[in-house]
C-alpha cells in the first residue's frame, strides 16, 4: 500500500510506501528536505502538515513538543503517512547543489587499514558507481543490515567504484566496535546515499578554509582532493587537529599536496602532544591554530567545518571574532542522543 505526498511550496507529488518516512521518500525522489540527525532528535527536518494524517513515529518530545504536534508540525525523518498528505517545508535554493536521488548500493569490503590506533579506513567497492558531491555522507548498514550508521565519504567523487570511510571507534559504541573488531575483507555490505548538504560552493569566489578535528577530516579531504584534481586555483587552507601525533592521519599526504600545489596550505595542530616530543607544529586546538595562522582575521574566506560539536562551536566563535559570519560558514554535524542538548549553536539562527 502507498500514499501520495505533496510537498509545498514546490508543488511536487510523489508516492510514499507504507512504513517509509517522509524524508526517505523525498530524498529517494531527488527532493532535498532540511535534515541532520535522521533519528528524531534535532528538529532540523520539522515540516508543517497542511492536510492528511501521519504517525509521528519515534520523534523525541524534546525535538517535537506536544503543542507543536497539535499545531500540525512533524519531523520528516520519523513521520509516516496514514493517508494522502500535503506538507509545507522550508526548501532553500542552492545553486551549487546537485540533485542526486538517494539509492542503495550493495558492495564488497576490499581493504581495511589502520590509520591510527582508533581510526580505520574501510574501503568498499560498490556494485554500481556511487555519484556524490565531495563532502556528502552515506549510511553504512552494519551486522548484516540490522542497523546503519552515518559516515562521511573520505575519497573524491572521481574515485571510481571504491569508496573510503574513515571510522573512529567509539568506546561502548555497538556499530564502530563491530567495524573495528569483526568486519572482514570480502564481506558483502550495503550503503545508502548520498546524504547531506555539505559541499563546496564552487560558484562563490573567495579563499577556502577547511577546519577539521578527529575523523571529521573525511569530508574536507574529499573536498580538497576534488578541488585540486579539477585544477581549482583559489587559495585553500586545511587546519586539522588531533590530540597526539599518533592520531594525526594522512599527515604526510597533506604535506606532499602542499608541496605540489602553491595554492594549498596545511596547518596541523596537536592539543595534547608532550612539549618534549619533538613535534614542531602547532600545540593547541584547531580554532587556536587557525587564529594564529591568519592573525585573527578571516575576512574574505568561506569556511567549512567538520568535527566534534565542541570543536565546531569553538571554531565558530573564533571565526566570528575574526570577522567571518554565518553566510560564509558551512558545517556538517552528526548527532547522537547525547548531543541532543547541543543541536543548535547559540551563534546561529539556522544551524
Amino acid at each position: 500500500m502507498s500514499y501520495e505526498l505533496t510537498i509545498e511550496p514546490i508543488g511536487q507529488t510523489l508516492e510514499v510506501e507504507e512504513g517509509q518516512s517522509i524524508l526517505d521518500a523525498a530524498l529517494r525522489a531527488g527532493i532535498w528536505l532540511p535534515h541532520a540527525c535522521c533519528h528524531g532528535l534535532c528538529a532540523t527536518c520539522k515540516v508543517q502538515v497542511i492536510e492528511g494524517e501521519i504517525d509521528h513515529g519515534e520523534a523525541s518530545s524534546f525535538a517535537l513538543m506536544d503543542f507543536e504536534r497539535e499545531e500540525g508540525k512533524a519531523l520528516a525523518c520519523c513521520a509516516r503517512l496514514e493517508s494522502d498528505v500535503t506538507i509545507e517545508a522550508e526548501i532553500e535554493e542552492e545553486p551549487d547543489a546537485e540533485s542526486i536521488p538517494v539509492r542503495d548500493f550493495p558492495g564488497t569490503v576490499t581493504r581495511i587499514e589502520a590509520l591510527t590506533p582508533t581510526i580505520k579506513a574501510v574501503f568498499i567497492e560498490t556494485d554500481l558507481p556511487l555519484h556524490f558531491q565531495a563532502g556528502q555522507y552515506v549510511n553504512f548498514f552494519l551486522e548484516g543490515g540490522e542497523y546503519s550508521r552515518a559516515f562521511s565519504l573520505a575519497n573524491p567523487p572521481a574515485g571510481g567504484r571504491e569508496v573510503e570511510l574513515n571510522i573512529r571507534i567509539v568506546p561502548g559504541g555497538r556499530g564502530t566496535t563491530w567495524v573495528h573488531e569483526q568486519l572482514r575483507v570480502g564481506e558483502r555490505v550495503r550503503l545508502s546515499g548520498p546524504y547531506g548538504r555539505f559541499f563546496v560552493r564552487k560558484s562563490v569566489p573567495g579563499a577556502l578554509l577547511f577546519m577539521a578535528g578527529g575523523s571529521g577530516l573525511s569530508s574536507p579531504r574529499s573536498m580538497i582532493l576534488d578541488l585540486l584534481a579539477a585544477g581549482d586555483t583559489r587559495p585553500m587552507t586545511l587546519v586539522y587537529g588531533q590530540r597526539s601525533r599518533g592520531e594525526l592521519y594522512y599527515h604526510d599526504d597533506f604535506l606532499a599536496l602542499a608541496a605540489r600545489h602553491p595554492n594549498f596550505s596545511y596547518v596541523p595542530a596537536l592539543s595534547d602532544e608532550p612539549a618534549d616530543s619533538g613535534w614542531a607544529g602547532f600545540h593547541g586546538f584547531v580554532h587556536e591554530a587557525a587564529a594564529a595562522h591568519f592573525g585573527g582575521d578571516f575576512r574574505g574566506h568561506k569556511a567549512y567545518l567538520c568535527g566534534p560539536p565542541l570543536m565546531i562551536d569553538a571554531c565558530i566563535t573564533a571565526l566570528m571574532q575574526g570577522r567571518l559570519f554565518e553566510r560564509d560558514i558551512y558545517m556538517e554535524k552528526f548527532f547522537s542522543a547525547a548531543d541532543v542538548q547541543q543541536v543548535r549553536s547559540p551563534l546561529f539562527r539556522k544551524i
